[in-house]
This record gives C-alpha cells, structure tokens and sequence, in this order.
C-alpha cells in the first residue's frame, strides 16, 4: 500500500508505505498539524504504524513525528547528522528500514542540511528537499552546503535508473512525482550544470528566511514534541 498526503501550509509531501501481509507500516515526513488524517487511514485498513522518518529537520513545518510515536509507538528515526538527540534511531548511510517483507535503503544525500537523507524502497525515491520536481532545496542554512548537495545528487541519486520515479518532499507548483530520467534532463539547475555552476546557481538564489525556521528547527530537534520540564 502507498499514499501520497499534502500539506497545504507548508506544501510539504508526506508518504505512507505498507506491508499487506504483516500489516506494518512507515510514514516519511509527517507533519504534526495532519496527524488525524494518517491515523484515520492507518486505522481504516488495521494497519501498525512502527516508523516515522524524518529525510531532515526541517524548517517550514513541524514534525509529527513524537506524537505518533506517544499514539502509536512508532519508532522515530532521524540521520545521526541531524542533532535530533530524542529520535529512537539516529540514521546512517546505508541503513535499512525492515518492516513486514519490505525493505527502505538510506541513502545519504547532505547539502540541504547536514544530515538529510533519501529513503529508497522498490523503485521509488523519497528525496525530501534534496531532489524536487524541476529544482532542489537551498543550501544556506543548517549546514547546507551546495557542492555537496551536487555530489550526492549527481552521484547517487542520478546513478539509480532512469525510471527510478522521485517523491520530493515539498512541491510549490501543484507536482506529485517525477522521475530519475526527467531530473536529469531538465531540471534547471541539474542538467547539463558543472558543479561550480551549480554552486553559482545556489549562492544566487537570494531567498527570504523561512517563516517557521526559528521555531521549527529546535522543535524538530525534540522530534515536535518538547522535553518534559525538570521540578
């Protein structure tokens, strides 16, 4: 089973994936604010929720992550890069998510942020912001750095085959999918670019500070949900 949520605030992607058999399941990026609308369709179908991913920690929304975990007992798992000290499972390259007879693959794509990551599972990529529809995340805050994020997205994620589809974390333009092939060939600040002009592209971009970020960050840190005051 798969699902696709948006999120209309932040227009961020969340993704549901299932096993039938064991009835397991995983969310990828959940958003505090739509927890009711996932649980609906996790219970609807009888399913157990025992992972929620995180690809960064992001800026524009706030997890649910923590929540789900205080609901349903999902692990939270968040790249070891993160500084996210409250997740169940801090993330490595190369990790694998086991639920039921499914498999995710972690790959490591920094560049966003220090510790973003990809998930893979079958032939579909979760990219959250570092791989979108026609474009990619900025690299000038949590440790972003745009050479690395050319790097990894040249030689990771457009090494996958060509019809390998890509399931951003964010899109902006009303997009759901796209795909390794596509990305390669038109996405404007990808194709055909060298990595010191890519880098150029980057620096130039000039965007404002995210609304959330102040207060985003340090709460997705704590997986969106606080740590209980002492005394």
């Amino acid at each position: 089973m798969f699902k696709q949520f948006y999120d209309e605030t932040s227009s961020t992607l969340t993704y549901l994936i299932a096993d039938w058999d064991s009835k397991q399941a995983v969310l990828i990026d959940p958003v505090t604010d739509n927890i009711d609308e996932y649980l609906q369709l996790i219970n609807k179908h009888q399913l157990t929720l025992v992972y929620s991913l995180e690809t960064h920690v992001h800026a524009d929304h706030i997890t649910g992550g923590g929540k789900l975990k205080s609901i349903t007992m999902a692990k939270t798992a968040v790249s070891i890069d993160c500084g996210a000290e409250t997740a169940d499972i801090q993330l490595k390259d190369n990790d694998v998510i086991t639920f039921g007879d499914e498999q995710i693959k972690v790959i490591a794509t920094p560049g966003h942020t220090a510790g973003s990551m990809s998930f893979l599972w079958k032939d579909r990529l979760f990219t959250g912001d570092s791989l979108m529809i026609n474009g990619c995340g900025r690299t000038d805050f949590q440790g972003g750095d745009a050479g690395k994020l050319y790097d990894c997205i040249t030689s990771r994620l457009f090494t996958l085959a060509d019809e390998t589809l890509v399931y951003p974390g964010h899109d902006y333009n009303g997009r759901r999918v796209s795909c390794i092939a596509q990305e390669k060939l038109i996405n404007p600040r990808l194709a055909n670019q060298s990595r010191e002009a890519f880098i150029e592209i980057m620096k130039n971009l000039n965007l404002p500070k995210p609304k959330m970020i102040d207060i985003a960050v340090p709460a997705n840190r704590q997986c969106g949900v606080p740590e209980p005051q002492q005394g």
